[in-house]
């Protein structure tokens, strides 16, 4: 009998696993919103100018509320400066409002800008929309001459503008010292601008509807523009709380004068008492920054829409 050998099976070979090289740690990159990638010299330099700038700006007003909270005791002189008051105290700001009547002065002076930021608002809107969506003959001449008066100095027409307030009868009073800023210039050519950034497809599918002219400024167009409006509303506070030289032409009662005007009585009378000029300062600069608090998020969007083109 024969035997049929059957054919040995061959195992397969093990695979020896290869060895994993470890991954190199990926160096982190900074990019712009492009994607360009930042070397890391350019953006430590970009950092260090930042705060440099930032010390510039923040730096004068940090120092004087410092000096404003330092007790009588403590030097506001030091070398180094001290930016930290050792006791603070709110007493400088209750000597403040015995020296002079600071509050009246500050509700003046908040009657001004209140009516300063309306008086822009409305005038700047109207005129703004009339430049950039209205045609009409003469609109061109229109804008140049909102253009040509931005180059004008104030100081080259006060003499004007006074003499133009004692005709009216309103010397001595807060609406001449309202009247010059009514509208500003600048931000009806900022109103302009915003109002042209808007399609022309939406205002002319509500004049299909049967809008008018008051329907598509205050229900359409106006309603885009709030960030602009909101940059105007700023720039009209500002200018109205921090002017001095008008005022200070325009009135001649006491009771009447703005915080600008009444602040300056601390220089004169009290000119070696730094920490009292101090908090007279920060008083004046509070209201500027609780404005500018509540409206960013409206300024930074309105800056891009009413930016002044070439």
């Amino acid at each position: 009998m024969s035997t049929v050998e059957t054919p040995a099976r061959k195992t397969p070979a093990r695979k020896t696993p290869a060895r994993k090289t470890p991954a190199r740690p990926r160096k982190p990159r900074f990019t712009d919103e492009n994607g360009r990638r930042y070397r890391v010299w350019e953006l430590v330099l970009r950092y260090v100018l930042l705060l440099a700038v930032l010390a510039l700006t923040v730096g004068p007003f940090v120092w004087q509320l410092s000096t404003s909270l330092k007790g009588p005791t403590e030097d506001i002189f030091s070398s180094p400066p001290k930016f930290l008051p050792g006791d603070p105290t709110l007493h400088n700001y209750e000597r403040v409002a015995d020296t002079i009547p600071v509050w009246d002065y500050a509700f003046n002076s908040l009657k001004v800008a209140a009516a300063n930021v309306v008086t822009n608002c409305v005038g700047s809107a109207l005129a703004g929309y009339a430049l950039a969506r209205l045609r009409y003959r003469g609109r061109r001449v229109a804008t140049l001459v909102f253009v040509l008066a931005m180059l004008v100095p104030a100081e080259g027409i006060i003499i004007a503008q006074f003499t133009t307030m004692r005709e009216l009868g309103l010397n001595n009073t807060l609406v001449g010292v309202l009247l010059p800023g009514a509208v500003a210039s600048l931000n009806v050519l900022l109103m302009r601008n915003a109002f042209l950034n808007l399609p022309y497809e939406i205002e002319e599918a509500a004049y299909v509807d049967g809008a008018n002219v008051w329907q598509r400024f205050l229900r359409i167009a106006l309603p885009s523009v709030k960030g602009t409006l909101a940059v105007v509303a700023i720039f009209a506070f500002m200018g109205a709380w921090d002017d001095f030289l008008w005022p200070l032409i325009v009135l001649s009662d006491p009771s009447r004068f703005t915080l600008t005007i009444g602040l300056n009585y601390l220089h004169g009378t009290f000119a070696n008492d730094e920490r009292l000029v101090a908090a007279g300062t920060v008083i004046a600069v509070a209201p500027l920054i609780a404005l500018f608090a509540c409206l960013q998020r409206y300024f930074f969007r309105g800056v891009g829409e009413g930016a002044v083109k070439g």
